[in-house]
């Protein structure tokens, strides 16, 4: 039996990897797109199932309160994650499959962003909200796990962590929300 010293030491050594794997253009590509988002005043929206719902919700805290803050110009960021008694409504009335895509439906227009958040890249409801932005004229972005899923081939921009593991896909996609967040926060001048 593996000691405990031990999976951590490689449990770390396994996120090193795979933090090292990321390309830095892809992540630049999408730090550019919630930039021309904000400075053009149209609205970012996140999505996520589980864990991913909660990194939905931290990417809406930390762009929504951290990168805007004190700033002229602010981002419009709403997380599809945190209204239970609507996304309960639609899934009673509806369908789960439906969560999303029916709240994008009251919001989201041309030149809109969506970020979905999906481990496996295959959440009915992530998927059916990404065809719908897509439709809509919304810029799409996917951060996914698995190979990427249905996801990685639907939305415009896709960061696939390169794992089957699902609890080191969702430490990575915080570290990807906290680097996009933080670009605002730390590296671009006031303004």
């Amino acid at each position: 039996m593996e000691s405990i010293e031990t999976f951590a030491a490689r449990y770390i050594r396994e996120n090193g990897k795979l933090l090292a794997s990321l390309n830095p253009a892809d992540i630049a590509s999408v730090i550019t797109l919630m930039r021309s988002a904000r400075d053009s005043g149209k609205r970012i929206f996140a999505i996520g199932n589980g864990g991913s719902a909660s990194t939905a919700s931290h990417f809406v805290n930390d762009l929504g309160k951290g990168a805007s803050v004190g700033r002229e110009t602010r981002f419009k960021v709403i997380p599809l994650t945190d209204n239970v008694e609507w996304m309960t409504a639609l899934s009673n009335d509806l369908s789960y499959e439906d969560v999303f895509v029916e709240q994008l439906k009251n919001f989201a227009e041309p030149g809109d962003v969506l970020l979905a958040i999906s481990g496996s890249g295959n959440s009915e409801n992530v998927l059916r909200a990404v065809r719908f932005a897509n439709g809509r004229g919304c810029h799409t972005v996917g951060f996914a796990g698995f190979g990427g899923g249905k996801l990685k081939d639907l939305v415009r921009h896709c960061i696939v962590v390169e794992s089957d593991h699902m609890g080191r896909v969702e430490d990575i996609h915080v570290v990807l929300q906290h680097i996009v967040c933080y670009y605002f926060m730390d590296a671009e001048p006031s303004r």
